[in-house]
C-alpha cells in the first residue's frame, strides 16, 4: 500500500477522519497516530514490524542512559552508550542489506586466487524503509549526546517518530527535535493545512503517475533491452533517467510531505530543484537533501575535524569517505560503491580551485533567466550527473561495462522512439522544467495567465493537474525507485 494507491487512499480518508475526533485528547492522537503507522508498516511484512519496535524500545532505552550518563558527568559511559547505539545501527543495516554482499564479494575474491569455497549467501529479506528508519533512530542518540535534543520521556512520542507512516518507507529523513516538539502538542484540525496539504500531494502525485512513470515506459524499454538498442536510443533513455528518477523521489518526497502536513506535522523538503546547479556540490545540496545534511552533520564534519591537520587533503578525504557512505547507503552493490566514488572525485577539482568554499550566485540576463556561460555549466553538471546515473541504474559492474562496450558498435544513428513516444517524453520533459523554471526564477509570477484568471491561479493549477492524472496517468505502477533503498 503505497501513497498514490487507492487504498492508501481509503486508508487516509478514515484516519485523517478518526484522527481529528480525537484532537482534544492529544495522548488519543498520539496513540491512535502510532497504531495507524505500525498497521500500515506491517502490510507490508508483520514480521518486520515487530523488527521496527524492537529496533525503537533498544534506542529510546539507550537514549534515557545516555542522558542519564550526561547527567550524572560520566562522559566516557555517555560516549560508549553511544557508540554502542552507531553500532546496533550500523549492525542492523550491515546484516539485513549488506551481509550477503560481503559474502558473495568473499567468496568470489577467494575463487580468483584458487580457493573455491562452497559458502553460499542467505535469503536475507531487507525491511522496506530500512536505511530511512535507522539514519533516524542513530540521529536520535547522536542529538542527545552533543546536546542537540533531550531525552524523550514519553516512549509513544518516540516510537511515532521512528514509525510515522507517511516518510518511513522513503523518508524525509526527518531530526528528532523538529518532530518531537511538534508531537508534543495536540494538533488541532486547521482548513489552511488541509489545503496546502492536499495541494502538495497532488503535484506529487502529477509527478509520479504522468512524468516519472510515462518516462519509464521508453526509458525501461530502452535498459532493459539494451543490446537491442542504438547508442542514440540508450543515450536518450540514459539523459531521461535523471528526470524519471527526479520525478519518482521528489513526487514520493512531495506526497509525504503533504499527507504529514495535513495531519499537522511540517516535515523537512527534500530537493530544491537540484538540476539548476552549476557542479556536483550545488547539485547535492539540493538532491535528497534530509540525507546528504545527515551524513553532512554526523559523517563529513567529524572526519573533517579529525583531518584537519591535513589541510584540503584533509577535507578531499572525509569527502571521499562521505560520498562513498552516500552511494553504499543506496545497497549493497559494487555499482552504487562506484557511484559515491565517481561522486566524491567531482568535489576534487573544486576543492583544489577553492570553488568548495564559494558560494557562485547564478548571473541572470533581462529575462531573469540564467546567461550563457551559467546555461552552459548547468548543462555540462547535469550531464556530470546523468553518466553518475547510468552506473546507478545499472544493475551490476558487468552490465555498466557491457553498455560502454555496446555503444561504439551500436552507432547506426537510429532512434527507438515512435511518434507518440516522442511526443510523451517532450511534454513530460518540459512539464517537469517548465514547472522547476517558474519555482526558481519566476516564483512570484502568475504563470502569465490572463488577468482574469489570477485569482483563481492554485484552483486552475490543481484542476489541470487532476485532469491530466485522470487522463494521462499511469495507474499499474505504485512502485517507487527508493523503496528498494
Amino acid at each position: 500500500m503505497v501513497v498514490n494507491s487507492l487504498a492508501f487512499l481509503w486508508f487516509f480518508v478514515v484516519v485523517l477522519a478518526v484522527y481529528y475526533i480525537c484532537q482534544p485528547k492529544r495522548q488519543a492522537q498520539n496513540l491512535f497516530l502510532l497504531a495507524c503507522s505500525y498497521w500500515f508498516y506491517a502490510q507490508i511484512d508483520i514480521k518486520m514490524a515487530g523488527l521496527l519496535a524492537v529496533l525503537t524500545l533498544v534506542f529510546w532505552f539507550i537514549g534515557r542512559s545516555i542522558e542519564q550518563a550526561i547527567g550524572q558527568q560520566q562522559e566516557r559511559r555517555a560516549s560508549r552508550l553511544t557508540t554502542l547505539s552507531v553500532v546496533v545501527g550500523i549492525g542492523a543495516l550491515f546484516y539485513f542489506k549488506y551481509l550477503n554482499f560481503f559474502i558473495d564479494s568473499f567468496v568470489a575474491a577467494a575463487n580468483v586466487v584458487g580457493l573455491h569455497l562452497s559458502w553460499t549467501a542467505s535469503h536475507i529479506v531487507v525491511p522496506v524503509g530500512l536505511s530511512f528508519f535507522t539514519f533516524k533512530l542513530m540521529s536520535y542518540t547522536l542529538d542527545i549526546y552533543h546536546g542537540k535534543t533531550v531525552h524523550e520521556q514519553n516512549l509513544g512520542n518516540f516510537a511515532n517518530y521512528i514509525a510515522f507512516f507517511p516518510t518511513i518507507l522513503s523518508g524525509p529523513i526527518d531530526r528528532p527535535k523538529p518532530f518531537l516538539r511538534q508531537i508534543a502538542n495536540a494538533r488541532l484540525f486547521n482548513p489552511d493545512n488541509l489545503t496546502a496539504g492536499f495541494r502538495r500531494v497532488l503535484w506529487g502525485m502529477f509527478l509520479k503517475m504522468c512524468i516519472a512513470d510515462r518516462l519509464d515506459i521508453y526509458v525501461s524499454a530502452v535498459w532493459n533491452n539494451y543490446d537491442h538498442h542504438s547508442a542514440l536510443s540508450i543515450g536518450l533513455a540514459s539523459l531521461l533517467y535523471p528526470l524519471q528518477m527526479y520525478a519518482d523521489f521528489s513526487g514520493y518526497s512531495e506526497m509525504a510531505i503533504g499527507v504529514a502536513l495535513m495531519l499537522g506535522f511540517k516535515v523537512a523538503e527534500n530537493f530544491k530543484r537540484p538540476f539548476f546547479t552549476i557542479n556536483i556540490a550545488n547539485y547535492w545540496s539540493r538532491w535528497h537533501i534530509t540525507l546528504t545534511s545527515w551524513l553532512t552533520d554526523y559523517v563529513f564534519m567529524p572526519l573533517n575535524i579529525k583531518l584537519r591537520d591535513w589541510g584540503v587533503n584533509g577535507t578531499i578525504a572525509a569527502i571521499m569517505l562521505n560520498m562513498t557512505f552516500i552511494g553504499m547507503w543506496h545497497g549493497a552493490d559494487w555499482t552504487f560503491f562506484l557511484f559515491g566514488v565517481y561522486h566524491g572525485l567531482w568535489y576534487i577539482p573544486l576543492m583544489v580551485s577553492g570553488q568548495f568554499f564559494k558560494k557562485t550566485k547564478v548571473k541572470l540576463n533581462k529575462v531573469g533567466l540564467p546567461t550563457l556561460p551559467f546555461a552552459l555549466r548547468m548543462v555540462g553538471n547535469y550531464l556530470v550527473v546523468t553518466f553518475g546515473l547510468m552506473l546507478f541504474h545499472a544493475d551490476n559492474i558487468s552490465m555498466f561495462w557491457d553498455i560502454l562496450c555496446h555503444l561504439p558498435e551500436a552507432w547506426d544513428g537510429s532512434l527507438f522512439l515512435d511518434m507518440a513516444t516522442m511526443v510523451n517524453a517532450a511534454i513530460c520533459t518540459v512539464a517537469l522544467v517548465w514547472s522547476d523554471v517558474q519555482e526558481e526564477w519566476f516564483p512570484n509570477s502568475k504563470l502569465w495567465l490572463p488577468r482574469w484568471a489570477e485569482r483563481w491561479r492554485m484552483e486552475l493549477l490543481m484542476a489541470t493537474e487532476i485532469v491530466c492524472i485522470l487522463l494521462f496517468g499511469v495507474f499499474d505502477n505504485n512502485q517507487f525507485i527508493y523503496f528498494q533503498f
